[in-house]
């Protein structure tokens, strides 16, 4: 079992940069692969990035690839967002996903993951 707290979210101006963060508890983050997701209103959850258990393996929509970066500090039991060159379409809430996974594993679709923090709003004003 793990719990996810999403922090880091905010208002920016579009071009603008915020750095999110997922914090894990539990005994095993490691051996989980994270993901971020997003969801905007009336829109459905969509996929944004992953990182496999030990941060080898990275993949990203998109949508984002260029802009944003996923990281994870496992000493920490955290997993970070850096977005970068925000633009308004990025305004959505977005949300932290674990699932335990073999090594070098990643995965992309948001009913593959199991545990789920609560989101956190990112807004980009124009």
């Amino acid at each position: 079992q793990v719990q996810l707290v999403e922090s880091g979210g905010g208002l920016v101006q579009a071009g603008g940069s915020l750095r999110l963060s997922c914090a894990a508890s539990g005994r095993t983050f490691s051996s989980y692969a994270m993901g971020w997701f997003r969801q905007a209103p009336g829109k459905e959850r969509e996929f944004v990035a992953t990182i496999s258990r030990s941060g080898g393996i990275t993949y990203y929509a998109d949508s984002v690839k260029g802009r944003f970066s996923i990281s994870r500090d496992n000493a920490k039991n955290t997993v970070y967002l850096q977005m970068n060159s925000l633009k308004p379409e990025d305004t959505a809430i977005y949300y932290c996903a674990a699932q335990q996974t073999a090594y070098h594993i990643i995965r992309i679709r948001a009913n593959e993951y199991d545990y789920w923090g609560q989101g956190t709003q990112v807004t980009v004003s124009s």
